[in-house]
């Protein structure tokens, strides 16, 4: 069974730790720990966003540095922008790479990927953005891939009709691998491009710090863009 650790229990906390879970301090309205996140299950726009319903919610699993991130939420401040990821540094220096950029329309969460039915209700997330996830790359640890048929069908669950999964790596093996598991699944394959550089996707792209160390080095970047249909429509 998939758990999070709780940053209470870390016996040294560093000031990334403690960061989130001081509520007196300047990132815990930004930042929310993994006993806070699962209490606004079902309210981010109505408690946390204090927007009306029909505002777009979007997620970013992993935001890793931030640039996406804080790119995404200064580009669409007409939309409010989740990330989820698990790790303190990166959390926070997500957080605080939006902020310089004058976003306020993001929280970032501290949680497992794979636990989403325990952060949203159904429908209630848009568009997904999942750039350069851990690839597992070991034949003995792709039981550890986030692209897998549990996983689909619960970030399928909580997207709303409409609402786009857009998928990189620099990951052959993980790109065909997810591509299947795409196939298989209730979401239409809108595109799938072994080098997304080569392709029209390319002049929307935004190029993520990971994605520019790989073109420096000469990789071909993997994309797969899926969408949830709506009701009535025949894929």
């Amino acid at each position: 069974m998939r758990q999070i650790s709780r940053s209470k229990d870390l016996p040294h906390p560093n000031h990334y730790v403690k960061a989130i879970l001081d509520p007196t301090g300047e990132l815990y309205s930004w930042a929310f720990h993994e006993e806070r996140a699962p209490l606004f299950k079902g309210k981010w726009k109505q408690e946390v966003f204090q927007v009306p319903k029909e505002v777009p919610l979007d997620l970013e699993i992993g935001t890793g540095n931030g640039f996406f991130f804080a790119y995404r939420a200064k580009q669409f401040p007409q939309r409010c922008l989740l990330g989820i990821e698990k790790k303190y540094k990166p959390l926070v220096q997500s957080i605080r790479r939006a902020l310089r950029e004058g976003a306020h329309n993001m929280r970032i969460l501290r949680y497992h990927a794979f636990l989403l039915e325990d952060l949203f209700e159904s429908g209630e997330v848009q568009d997904v953005f999942i750039h350069f996830p851990d690839p597992w790359e070991k034949k003995r640890q792709k039981k550890n891939r986030l692209i897998n048929k549990e996983f689909l069908s619960k970030l399928f669950s909580i997207q709303s009709e409409g609402g786009i999964v857009e998928f990189k790596t620099d990951s052959r093996d993980y790109f065909f691998s997810a591509l299947e598991v795409f196939k298989g699944s209730p979401y239409f394959l809108e595109a799938a491009e072994e080098n997304l550089h080569q392709s029209v996707y390319a002049k929307t792209n935004f190029i993520t710090h990971f994605e520019n160390l790989f073109l420096k080095q000469g990789l071909p970047i993997y994309y797969l863009l899926a969408r949830k249909e709506k009701r009535g429509r025949s894929q």
